[in-house]
């Protein structure tokens, strides 16, 4: 494992980021990269559409969701 040098804006987004998605920043790094790469490798799919094959390789399974009567 080696050290990254980022933009310090870069590390101020990743951070703010980090929190929404309750992830460490590190973790945040790696989900950003991990991405970007598929996104550079799959140009014609979505980010939704990468997510979604990402989480099926996975097996998270997906199940509909019932909405609470008011």
């Amino acid at each position: 494992m080696g050290i990254v040098n980022i933009d310090d804006e870069l590390h101020d987004q990743m951070r703010k980021a980090s929190s929404v998605g309750c992830r460490s920043i590190n973790a945040q790094a790696a989900f950003w990269i991990k991405v970007g790469m598929l996104c550079e490798m799959n140009p014609t799919m979505s980010f939704n559409q990468i997510i979604a094959q990402e989480m099926q390789a996975a097996g998270v399974e997906t199940k509909a969701l019932r909405v609470a009567a008011t």
